[in-house]
């Protein structure tokens, strides 16, 4: 039975030989990053969840914690199956909920790996000037996902304003201007989360 650490070595070790050999010299890879996965925790029944940071791409990944293999397929041009219908099988996207967020996955397959999903977050990775960037941005990821999204806070009405009273000449030069307020900023987690969310 495999641990989730056997499963987080599998998943670096796969993901480095497809570094040395398929992305081997592609001009999408950015030369100051590595292959490493962040963050990994379990996540429901038989599952973990973490980012995997490469020199291509920043996935959000669910990783079954037991390998799932592909089932033979009547057709061989067919995506295969996954082992268990809680996987997407290759190529099939779905909708997980995730921290609060519905997020859009893809079923994918390694043979050094076996089955897994994953949430594209960035690609290619040229925005990250050294691993330990893309490693914050990863965890950062991770914090908001795992933290509870504030729930809405109700509308407020607005009081009716009360009748202006006359002032005096000198009142008025004496009243203080009423400051403009900071227009409020978007929240990190929509701006994060808001290209991903299920439509």
């Amino acid at each position: 039975m495999s641990t989730l650490p056997d499963r987080i070595d599998a998943l670096e070790s796969a993901f480095r030989h497809i570094a040395a050999t398929r992305m081997r010299g592609l001009p999408l890879l950015h030369a100051p990053l590595q292959v490493q996965a962040v963050g990994f925790a379990p996540a429901g029944a038989g599952w973990a969840l973490g980012v995997l940071v490469t020199p291509w791409f920043m996935n959000l990944l669910r990783l079954p914690l037991q390998p799932l293999v592909a089932l033979p397929t009547a057709l061989p041009t067919s995506p295969a199956p996954a082992a268990t219908p809680a996987c997407l099988a290759i190529g099939q996207d779905g909708v997980r909920e995730i921290g609060g967020e519905s997020l859009h996955f893809i079923g994918a397959h390694e043979p050094r790996l076996g089955h897994y999903e994953v949430c594209s977050l960035f690609s290619p990775m040229f925005q990250f000037v050294d691993q330990a960037a893309a490693v914050a941005t990863a965890h950062e990821v991770l914090r908001l996902l795992r933290q509870p999204a504030a729930p809405p806070q109700p509308e407020r009405r607005a009081a009716p304003p009360l009748p202006a009273l006359p002032a005096s000449p000198a009142a008025a030069s004496a009243a203080p201007e009423s400051a403009p307020q900071p227009a409020p900023h978007p929240q990190r987690r929509g701006l994060l989360f808001g290209r991903l969310r299920a439509t």
